[in-house]
């Protein structure tokens, strides 16, 4: 019997477990909001930008910002990232063909093209938001990648608000990540890093 009630135990703390780095790596500002912006709603209100960032699966994360802008979150883009060849063009640049071959106009877009980790993203970002005089961003990444990049954004564009919609499922993360050793790789690898990001203090 108390092989059981340890047995059940150990169920009920990882289900916890899971549930909880699940919960804290994903924050979702636009949850609760319909498929378009509502004016009626603070939260679900247009922003002035849409920004993603490359990495993992960048594709994904386009597709995302192109479907917000394409649903009327916001009338401008920001993609950042740089190459992963230095020989080769930048992920941002990649990002913003995939976007105008979706039907974005040019014009709505801007490149970030030198951003090396999420600290330089939001550091680059943080440039263009201040000549556009952006007040209200959307910042798409990855589900798992959402936590450190909000982290990074709101500690440098601090006049800026930066609401989160991260990706719900894209090659590297889903409901069920804790069933891959994938997926445990990045949560873990995830938590280190925003314990770093928070012990290196402001930029």
């Amino acid at each position: 019997m108390k092989l059981l009630w340890w047995v059940i135990g150990l169920i009920i703390s990882f289900t916890v477990a899971v549930l909880a780095i699940s919960t804290y790596l994903t924050p979702d500002d636009l949850r609760a909001c319909a498929d378009a912006p509502t004016a009626n709603d603070s939260q679900c209100e247009k922003a002035d930008v849409i920004v993603a960032i490359s990495g993992g699966d960048t594709r994904a994360r386009t597709a995302k910002a192109i479907e917000l802008f394409k649903n009327g979150w916001a009338d401008k883009l920001i993609f950042s990232g740089a190459a992963y060849d230095k020989n080769s063009p930048s992920n941002a640049y990649a990002m913003s063909m995939q976007a105008i071959n979706a039907g974005v106009p040019p014009s709505a877009i801007t490149v970030e093209e030198f951003a090396r980790d999420t600290n330089e993203n939001a550091l680059k970002t943080q440039k263009i938001t201040d000549k556009q005089g952006v007040d209200r961003m959307i910042l798409v990444t990855s589900a798992y990648h959402q936590r450190r990049a909000s982290i990074e954004f709101k500690k440098v564009l601090t006049d800026v608000t930066v609401l989160n919609h991260p990706i719900k499922k894209d090659k590297q993360w889903n409901d069920n990540w804790w069933t891959r050793y994938q997926g445990w790789h990045l949560a873990i690898g995830e938590l280190i890093k925003i314990f770093i990001t928070y012990t290196r203090g402001s930029s």
